[in-house]
């Protein structure tokens, strides 16, 4: 069987999708342009779209929104709610250092306990008769940054489904979705999971699993240098500082995508043993990286995963 696989720029990175029939190609350009809605609609890197005019409302109104925008504020307010480090309300702290930008600054104390402030996600008022959003204090923001990806790879995997595509890879620039199964005899898909230390071709080990997500979240990728400090991207809303953390990345199998989005974050600000007492799911596996190259992965991926890179050692 072939495979058919088409390359697309959006989200701000690299797109391929693959199907494994000549007759679900069209399902391709479908999904393109379900990815091209969605970004319009919950990006916050322009002026306008649904979730930048909830944040222009900010300690004004309430305002309503799609159902897809909805579906998705909702979800990452309410994990954010149980505040165990990922919250979709750390906009204003993201804008403020704006690691990965040309423009970025190490802020003062002062500008960091202000902007704290205003990433409180109890002040993010949800009603679901009006699919609105309120966020309560003027100057507040939502960034899903970190988990919108993973809800538009599960909704091109429903719309696959709608359009007989039973059989596919939805690779959203590293998080990839895997619908159905391989073409193997076991039908287990082979993915590698990416060494921190390389670059993206280079594998520190490989999964074998079944119709899955994989999300990798890493500090590796975007970072700023100044005066002799290093400072990576993901922030840590208690302190307003980058998470302090001995893990170079953190790789999370699960059947949805936006559920690795979450769990890959929650990893991060928790480390394997605080993630462990917070997961009660066993559909849910975790890989953690570390910089001294020892990899901690949860019991149910044992027989699943390989190290394959000498270099690193489990632990």
């Amino acid at each position: 069987m072939s495979n058919y696989t088409k390359t697309y720029h959006a989200l701000g990175t690299e797109i391929n999708l693959t199907v494994f029939q000549e007759g679900q190609v069209p399902a391709l350009d479908k999904a393109y342009e379900l990815i091209q809605y969605c970004e319009d609609v919950l990006t916050v890197n322009r002026t306008e779209s649904e979730i930048m005019s909830i944040n222009h409302a900010a300690g004004s109104h309430a305002v309503s929104v799609s159902e897809i925008s909805y579906d998705l504020v909702k979800e990452a307010v309410e994990v954010s709610q149980e505040n165990h480090g990922f919250n979709a309300a750390i906009g204003p702290l993201v804008k403020l250092w704006h690691i990965g930008f040309s423009d970025a600054e190490v802020p003062s104390d002062h500008e960091i306990s202000h902007t704290l402030r205003l990433t409180n996600p109890r002040r993010i008022m949800l009603n679901d008769k009006e699919k609105s959003v309120f966020l309560l204090d003027e100057g507040m923001e939502l960034d899903l940054g970190g988990i919108a990806k993973g809800y538009i790879a599960d909704a091109i995997k429903r719309l696959w489904a709608g359009e007989g595509v039973n059989q596919g890879i939805i690779d959203l620039g590293g998080n990839v979705l895997l619908v159905g199964e391989s073409l193997h005899s076991s039908g287990l898909w082979k993915v590698g999971v990416q060494s921190p230390f390389d670059f993206r071709s280079d594998y520190l080990g490989m999964l074998k699993i079944h119709s899955n997500s994989i999300v990798t979240s890493g500090i590796y990728e975007r970072f700023l240098n100044k005066n002799g400090h290093s400072y990576h991207h993901i922030m840590d809303p208690k302190t307003g500082y980058p998470v302090k953390t001995d893990l170079l990345g953190v790789t999370v199998v699960s059947p949805r995508s936006i559920d690795g989005e979450i769990w890959s974050s929650l990893g991060f600000y928790n480390d394997y043993e605080g993630t462990l007492r917070l997961l009660h799911d066993d559909s849910i596996g975790l890989i953690f990286v570390y910089k001294d190259r020892t990899v901690r992965i949860t019991d149910n991926l044992k027989d699943r995963f390989t190290l394959t890179d000498s270099s690193f050692k489990m632990k």
